[in-house]
């Protein structure tokens, strides 16, 4: 799902190799010049390097992906050792956080969106994490700063912080 984009441009360079191929083969025995047939086949080669140009990036993605969601779940397993004045602190802000978000009315995903903003995660990174697109968190994003009536990101994070320094 988070590569659809990727795996159309793969399947339209695909069709531009078929029919590519077809056409040489007919130009071929109808005897074209072998220039045009060069011609012909450097855009069967070059479509076929785009197809593992995006085959090798996709794969990366994923596999950073999977390493993020690996990450994620070990910090989450397994806190760190905190004093107990951190500790009460840090109950505190959960607190405030779920007490503001309700006041904002955010639904269910839109207050995992925003912890997630407030832990510093790009779209992307979140999008990989939710298993969904980064243009639906983008959207998600969107609709927690209107509803905190804050301008981005930046201003987000900032509501939360500004008081307590």
């Amino acid at each position: 799902m988070l590569y659809i984009k990727e795996f159309v441009i793969m399947v339209l360079l695909a069709l531009v190799i078929a029919g590519n191929v077809t056409d040489i083969m007919y130009d071929y025995r109808e005897g074209a010049s072998l220039a045009h047939l060069f011609v012909e086949l450097a855009l069967v080669l070059v479509s076929f390097v785009l197809i593992l140009i995006l085959s090798i990036d996709v794969w990366r993605q994923s596999r950073s992906n999977r390493q993020l969601k690996a990450e994620l779940a070990a910090i989450e397993s397994q806190p760190p050792a905190r004093s107990p004045a951190l500790e009460a602190a840090r109950h505190g802000l959960a607190k405030v956080l779920q007490s503001q978000f309700e006041e904002w009315n955010l639904t269910q995903t839109e207050k995992e969106v925003a912890l997630l903003l407030l832990k510093g995660l790009s779209f992307k990174e979140i999008a990989a994490v939710r298993d969904t697109l980064e243009k639906t968190v983008r959207q998600q994003a969107s609709a927690i700063y209107r509803k905190a009536g804050v301008t981005g990101r930046h201003a987000f994070s900032a509501w939360f912080i500004e008081d307590f320094l």
